[in-house]
């Protein structure tokens, strides 16, 4: 049989914790901040943990994790 494949774009965006959550960055910091609400920015900050639904999907392009 062969290798599963993962998706390279989501093995660069994401990266699955210990305890099988999936962590992200936030959306809408790349570019066009002086638009953006301060509020917005601050919370955009750091990474997050998606919920389940999204991180179903996201486990599904990384069959290894």
């Amino acid at each position: 049989m062969p290798k599963l494949k993962t998706k390279s774009s989501a093995k660069k965006r994401f990266k699955i914790t210990g305890t099988g959550k999936v962590r992200a960055a936030a959306a809408g910091k790349q570019h066009g901040m002086s638009k953006r609400s301060q509020k917005m920015i601050r919370n955009a900050r750091g990474t997050m943990i998606l919920c389940a639904a999204d991180a179903r999907l996201v486990k599904s392009y990384m069959p290894n994790a």
